[in-house]
Formats: structure tokens, sequence, C-alpha cells
């Protein structure tokens, strides 16, 4: 198991951190993870999840902060390491049915690779 954090069984995203699925890591830290868009918007589409399971950001407490914290820190490690922290890149939290979220775990996009039109992840 990758990690001995909060698993929901029926959370795709907590079978990846669990390495039950397989993905293209690109940044592990202690407390998030990144790896490549299956269905990629853009040339660079990597998402960062919380190691732990949160389903979206209306259950994000202060108590999070530095977690939540460290998800755009890991943002900015992916643009260096994809190579558009130069050119530019677009970060997006999808929250709710309304707000297009796909998967019921917390997750932040990140896309770049191009010029993006407005919410490209």
């Amino acid at each position: 198991m990758r990690n001995n954090m909060e698993k929901v069984d029926a959370c795709i995203f907590c079978q990846i951190v669990a390495g039950e699925l397989p993905a293209t890591f690109v940044y592990e830290g202690e407390n998030v993870l990144a790896f490549e868009n299956i269905n990629p918007k853009a040339p660079v589409h990597v998402l960062i999840i919380p190691r732990t399971h949160i389903t979206s950001m209306n259950e994000v407490t202060t108590a999070q902060d530095e977690l939540v914290g460290r998800m755009f820190h890991a943002a900015r490690e992916v643009a260096v390491i994809k190579g558009v922290d130069q050119t530019g890149y677009q970060l997006l939290i999808r929250t709710g049915r309304d707000g297009r979220q796909e998967v019921g775990h917390m997750h932040l996009h990140v896309t770049g690779g191009k010029e993006l039109a407005e919410n490209a992840g």
C-alpha cells in the first residue's frame, strides 16, 4: 500500500493512493500525490489529490489548511517538472455536480502546454 492514510474503497483516487490501480505519477509528497489525467484536456493535464479522502472543497476545514496549501505547492512543482512554469498553466478545483466534479475525491487540475481557454480542466 502506498500509504497508511484513510481509504474509501469505492473511490478510484483512494485506490490509486493505495496502489490498487495504476497511475503515471508526476510528483509524490507525504500528504499529496500528482498523476497524469487519463482523459487530458491539454498537453499537460495532471491531477493533484490529498492522500486522505476528502470528498470535495465543501468538506475542507481550517484543520486542513496546510494540506490544501501543500496541494498548491505541489502544483508549482508539477509545473516545473512538466516544463510549463515559464509559459504558464491553469489551476482548477471543481466542486459538486454543477461544478462538474467527476470524481468524489477533491482534486486540483494542473493544465498547460498550450494557450488555454477558461476552465480547461
